[in-house]
């Protein structure tokens, strides 16, 4: 059965594809049972790769938080060790996606050996490096404004009405303006207090940051400070937002060519 036991939560876990090992984590909300994923992408089918749903959400549990309980990020990077325990990799690499990015930091900075390359897309260190969106203050807003805030954060030219962009209008039908679970709230929680920055100097597998140039949730320069900051680390900006992978027709290319070669 694809479930994971990893420090008192059960996690669900799906696995496809051939080739070298590959941690795929998802972004904020994320949830297997919604496509396409990470399964689904051009790249997937040249790896061995392995994602899961996070605690909360999905088909992982959803184990009650009261105030002295409430998840960490540390408790989300040792998830992801736990998850490479289950499959019985000591060392894979790593893709993290937004939220998931953040998560991969802490799986570099607290499980170092577990990882062989990382790619950090779409995300930020936090601290002096930058903060990604509050997307916690969101719920906050009366519907309208958090769907045009959504809408605009995603990609900063989407602002513009005059800008065309058939993925802007696809978005915006797509959103879900309802309040969040106690799974995503408390994900959302944990995400508002994500600082990696003063441990990101230990990490020494190679990495690789990918940014969209016009992304609002994750900026630029929060990219460039993080790639910066990881000693060795390269950086690559893409012709999109948030979701420039699906913007830019190199960028599934450019990350799998990254995790496809040879590590030491």
């Amino acid at each position: 059965m694809p479930w994971v036991e990893a420090n008192g939560v059960r996690l669900y876990v799906e696995r496809a594809g051939e080739g070298p090992p590959l941690l795929y984590i998802s972004g904020s909300g994320g949830d297997l049972r919604q496509r396409p994923n990470g399964f689904d992408q051009p790249f997937a089918a040249r790896f061995d790769m392995v994602g899961y749903d996070q605690r909360g959400l999905g088909q992982s549990d959803r184990p009650a938080l009261d105030g002295s309980s409430a998840w960490t990020m540390a408790d989300y990077g040792d998830d992801a060790a736990a998850v490479l325990d289950w499959v019985g990799w000591d060392r894979a690499g790593v893709l993290g996606v937004s939220f998931g990015g953040m998560v991969a930091q802490e799986l570099l900075v607290r499980h170092p050996d577990r990882v062989s390359h990382a790619v950090l897309a779409c995300t930020s260190s936090g601290g002096a490096g930058g903060a990604s969106y509050p997307l916690h203050e969101l719920p906050a807003m009366a519907p309208a404004q958090r769907g045009a805030t959504q809408v605009a954060i995603l990609d900063t030219r989407w602002a513009d009405p005059a800008f065309e962009d058939p993925l802007r209008d696809l978005v915006a039908r797509g959103l879900t303006l309802a309040a969040p679970d106690a799974g995503s709230a408390a994900q959302l929680e944990a995400r508002r207090h994500h600082d990696t920055w003063d441990r990101l100097a230990s990490v020494r597998c190679p990495v690789l940051v990918c940014a969209g140039r016009y992304d609002g949730i994750a900026p630029l320069g929060n990219a460039e400070a993080l790639a910066a900051r990881i000693p060795g680390a390269q950086l690559e900006v893409f012709e999109g937002g948030h979701a420039f992978m699906f913007q830019d027709g190199s960028a599934w290319g450019r990350m799998e060519q990254f995790l496809l070669r040879p590590t030491g």
